[in-house]
């Protein structure tokens, strides 16, 4: 048997509460049920990739065994959207008759049965994606779209959605929504002494602006560091990726301009390591200095990320 949970029993989560309103007599497997799947399935991919032929490709593996549950996810979402539409017109045209009020009620039973199971493949991944981070210290995003805060992660947020987002909040008030403060950083800046001088700018703009979101690239290195660092905070993160299918060389600096589009209180850029040797092996990231200049030019609050002297 599967585990699942005793409502009379048990103290319920949220995803808990939401299956024991459902008239369902199959019960619904126990939300700590949901996440040990989650870790266990990413654990056992680990395992049995790890230093074998295709452990050059297990970063690309373990992501898509957690992409797959957001994808199905997103599709009972679709799924649920839909029954709310089909919902609201039969409430629309309700006369009273008993054969619409079924419809209605069944309508219902669809959208609140995909909602509870769409949150049960959201537990999976989040799972599958915190045991992922422990076992390779890499975290996880999507390859597009967008991600609902939980108890594991915070929000992440494609550029486009926020833009779209902040567009329409000018049409409906004059409230600005979140805070955001945008980085770009080197890849080469993944040193301790780079995390450490990152950390410290970042607690400062949370400190300074208590709702701040991040908008970052996401690219390797340094911009994976700040990644992990609004996850434990629980900080917002609007991710404008590099699209390089659709803008080849110019990708990194289109996306500077999303996040410049999104009017950030604040610019953090740190264009090569701290580190004097890793430094010295390379040369300042060019996106970073990129955008520095055209905050500079916005007349936008710009730091440089900085040894400490």
């Amino acid at each position: 048997m599967h585990p699942s949970f005793t409502p009379s029993a048990d103290r319920l989560t949220p995803y808990e509460a939401q299956a024991a309103c459902l008239e369902d007599p199959r019960p619904h497997p126990a939300e700590a049920a949901l996440q040990q799947l989650g870790c266990c399935l990413m654990t056992e991919l680990l395992d049995i990739v790890g230093e074998t032929a295709l452990e050059d490709f297990q970063g690309l593996i373990g992501e898509a065994l957690i992409g797959a549950f957001h994808a199905v996810s997103q599709r009972i979402e679709r799924e649920a959207d839909k029954a709310r539409d089909t919902l609201g017109g039969l409430v629309r045209d309700f006369d009273g008759s008993e054969v619409l009020d079924v419809e209605i009620q069944a309508a219902t039973a669809r959208a609140r049965c995909s909602d509870v199971a769409m949150l049960a493949m959201e537990i999976v991944r989040d799972a599958a994606a915190a045991a992922y981070a422990t076992a390779t210290g890499e975290v996880w995003s999507p390859w597009k779209g967008s991600v609902r805060a939980s108890r594991l992660s915070a929000a992440q947020i494609e550029a486009r959605d926020a833009l779209r987002a902040a567009r329409a909040r000018k049409h409906r008030s004059r409230d600005a929504g979140a805070t955001i403060v945008a980085l770009r950083a080197a890849p080469q800046a993944d040193t301790a002494e780079d995390a450490g001088r990152l950390f410290d700018a970042l607690n400062w703009a949370r400190e300074r602006w208590p709702d701040m979101a991040l908008a970052t690239s996401g690219a390797r290195g340094a911009e994976k560091l700040a990644i992990k660092w609004a996850q434990q905070k629980g900080v917002p993160l609007v991710l404008a990726r590099a699209d390089f299918d659709r803008h080849g060389r110019s990708a990194p600096f289109r996306a500077n301009e999303e996040m410049l589009a999104l009017e950030p209180v604040c610019v953090l850029t740190l264009a090569n390591s701290v580190n004097p040797l890793r430094a010295s092996a390379a040369k300042p990231f060019g996106p970073a200095l990129s955008l520095a200049q055209k905050a500079e030019e916005h007349g936008l609050l710009h730091h440089a990320v900085k040894a400490r002297r």
